[in-house]
């Protein structure tokens, strides 16, 4: 063997004696506390919760991993959420309807509360002007990009289009004004308080840092449909459960056959790599894990408008057209694509993106159809 060459053996030999993690995974590199948090909380958020430690009255789910399962624990859901907001562009203003029980709607409730108002799920509030349908994502690599700082967000925006590419990214922010990456709109800033609100929005469980049950359509709860003292989950319980979704690695890629590095090069060429760019990078963290590391999620965290045909509803600045990035890191693990689940198929997906992405949409039905094939193909091994 050449010298030159030793350095690529050593490099494979390193490789294949440190694989990649398995899909639910913890990240390599952490502490041996760090893997113990993360195992603890896998057992929070797979636990499952009923009305005597404080399920509901008004929930979506009865745990964590019910909405994110499949393959597993962090992954998909079948579920599909419904959301609501009232927008009002003549003033222009969003109203997420957050005195009436929005924007996310609680579809299931409690015995307790079935009995005590004979309704089967939150009723929606008359003011919405948009209704959305939402599928549970997978979290994996979540704390990756929880990792990416603001100021990276900020240099690949462009709300103004000023390179003339078609192309006009922006953040959406907090209702205090902190950049959102989270949620497919955007909104909330940290992995921590996506997380944390999930408790309280998704399973009627109440935290420390949310103590309230909130109403019903805007109405107190009716006494005795709550029998626990809030709040009904300790900090230690929430904190575990944040450790094990931010430890949780992201999906290793397949290794691309020749097609699929070929669709690699060609996703790039026909735009769609100007949203879902292939790599960020996260910033310094106090865990070495996600400190200065790469993270290959095919993504921008901004949001971009996707044409009048997939709007639905308004969340602060988003405007109903207006939705982030969807990282594409996993996309094979996902069986219904987009953010309502309206496309059963990649290419089903690709043909449904529009505004700012219909240019690239429209060069993608360009290509011929191994070229497509091989986009195709790429997007499956990721």
């Amino acid at each position: 063997m050449t010298r030159a060459l030793i350095p690529l053996a050593l490099a494979a030999l390193a490789a294949a004696a440190c694989p990649p993690p398995k899909l639910g995974d913890p990240l390599k590199g952490l502490t041996e506390a760090q893997r113990d948090q993360f195992n603890r909380g896998r057992r929070v958020f797979d636990s499952v919760f009923t009305p005597a430690t404080g399920l509901g009255p008004l929930f979506n789910a009865d745990a964590c991993g019910e909405c994110h399962e499949d393959p597993v624990s962090g992954g998909v859901g079948d579920e599909v959420e419904l959301h609501v907001a009232a927008f009002r562009p003549e003033i222009p203003i969003c109203d997420p309807l957050a005195d009436k029980g929005g924007p996310v709607m609680q579809q299931r409730v409690t015995p307790a509360l079935k009995a005590a108002l004979g309704i089967d799920a939150e009723p929606v509030p008359a003011e919405a002007t948009g209704r959305a349908a939402r599928t549970s994502p997978d979290v994996f690599g979540f704390g990756l990009l929880d990792a990416v700082t603001d100021a990276t967000i900020l240099a690949h925006a462009d709300p103004d289009d000023r390179n003339g590419d078609g192309i006009s990214g922006r953040v959406n922010r907090f209702f205090d004004g902190r950049i959102g990456r989270f949620g497919r709109k955007a909104l909330v800033p940290t992995l921590r308080e996506f997380n944390a609100g999930a408790f309280q929005i998704e399973q009627g469980v109440t935290i420390p840092a949310i103590p309230d049950e909130g109403t019903v359509g805007g109405q107190p709860m009716p006494p005795g449909v709550d029998p626990l003292p809030e709040p009904e989950l300790r900090q230690r319980e929430v904190d575990l459960t944040d450790a094990f979704v931010r430890f949780l690695a992201p999906p290793a890629p397949k290794r691309m056959s020749g097609a699929a590095k070929e669709g690699s090069r060609l996703f790039g060429e026909i735009g769609c790599a100007s949203c879902h760019i292939p790599t960020l990078r996260t910033g310094n963290h106090p865990v070495k894990a996600l400190s200065g590391q790469k993270v290959n999620a095919y993504t921008d965290l901004l949001l971009h408008d996707m044409g009048a045909e997939r709007a639905d509803i308004c969340l602060v600045l988003a405007t109903p057209s207006e939705f982030r990035t969807e990282p594409l890191m996993g996309l094979r693990h996902t069986k219904r694509l987009l953010h309502d689940g309206a496309a059963a198929t990649v290419e089903e997906a690709i043909n449904l993106h529009g505004g700012e992405s219909a240019g690239s949409r429209d060069r993608f039905k360009g290509l011929s159809a191994s070229q497509q094939a091989a986009v195709v193909a790429f997007l499956k091994s990721l």
